[in-house]
């Protein structure tokens, strides 16, 4: 028989049927390196007291804590390869867990953000998320699909910034397997703006040099006034853009894939939805006391779309609303 040429990489539906030589391994607190035939080992663990009458082998460590200030190392991977899927269910605040990716033995992080907006969740609030690239499930767990190519090493690290012990359950799986030349590194940035002062744009993504393409974006949008607040554009400057860019949509509902306010006609209120590549998931609205504005969960995934870029991008959004006499108003 021909050995396959088939790495295992870029698996679906129209190549599911193909044999790889390509090896499947995976991390979680049962097995902490993922080496074969090593899960299900552990004699301690959080769970070893609720395992006393049946010993090893028997769900002694399913999660790990992590102290306030702490960095845990989930994986540290040796080879070539790619992360397939993570699963994870972190207790605490979100924002207070930093996820970092670092590939091939660099020393800065190509991902670095916290836990829940990474999983498309950043208000620290439970959102149904079903897309492609993420899924959010009850009660709390998060799912990532992103296929992360990696050629000598993959290290992925959480650190607790909150003032609390904070528990986590995951699990990585990936596979082992050669990795195409043109295959390009996985990054995400997280930044934070509160308040957007007046007529000022908003900038999604800066500093990215050299070739690539966009994947995707989440955004965590807060609301500090009264009115609609999405007419803003979202532009993409690309390859030396400098004024004025190459793409640039018609507003910000229309980017993130609906349409006239996220409105349902019928109820006259915001519709919450979540598709393989676009959603506006999670609508959280005031309570009458100190949860005092809306806030919106949103994203919008490049996978059938990537934006493509030779030399250098740089993407910015307006927070851009009405007031009186139909003009446009420059913060929202």
């Amino acid at each position: 028989m021909t050995p396959t040429s088939f790495n295992g990489l870029g698996c679906n539906m129209g190549n599911l049927f193909r044999i790889s030589q390509a090896q499947t391994r995976s991390i979680s607190p049962e097995n902490f390196t993922g080496e074969k035939g090593k899960g299900g080992m552990a004699t301690e663990g959080i769970s070893a007291s609720c395992a006393r009458d049946l010993g090893q082998g028997w769900k002694i460590s399913p999660a790990i804590d992590i102290k306030p200030g702490e960095t845990r190392e989930l994986a540290n991977i040796e080879g070539s390869g790619a992360l397939q899927q993570i699963w994870m269910t972190p207790t605490g605040h979100w924002r207070f867990s930093i996820l970092r990716i670092y590939w091939d033995n660099q020393e800065n992080p190509s991902v670095e953000c916290p836990v829940g907006d990474f999983f498309a969740s950043g208000w620290n609030q439970f959102a149904q998320i079903s897309s492609l690239a993420v899924c959010v499930n009850p009660g709390s767990a998060f799912n990532c699909y992103w296929e992360m190519p990696f050629r000598k090493r993959c290290r992925v690290t959480l650190t607790n910034i909150g003032l609390e012990k904070m528990t986590l359950f995951y699990q990585i799986n990936y596979t082992l397997t050669d990795v195409p030349e043109d295959a390009a590194y996985f990054h995400a940035q997280f930044r934070r703006r509160n308040p957007l002062p007046y007529k000022e744009v908003y900038p999604i993504l800066d500093g990215v040099k050299g070739q690539g393409h966009l994947a995707g974006i989440y955004m965590a949008w807060g609301v500090n006034n009264v009115g609609w607040w999405g007419e803003g554009e979202i532009k993409f400057f690309l390859d030396g853009d400098n004024e004025f860019p190459t793409l640039c949509g018609t507003g910000t509902e229309d980017y993130f894939c609906g349409s006239y306010n996220f409105e349902n006609q019928k109820t006259k209120q915001y519709q919450e939805f979540t598709t393989p590549y676009a959603g506006l998931p999670q609508v959280i609205l005031p309570d009458g006391l100190y949860s005092s504005q809306t806030r919106f969960g949103m994203y919008r995934w490049h996978i059938s779309d990537p934006v493509r870029f030779q030399q250098d991008l740089r993407i910015t959004i307006q927070a851009l609303g009405w007031r009186s006499g139909g003009r446009y108003d420059g913060q929202k």
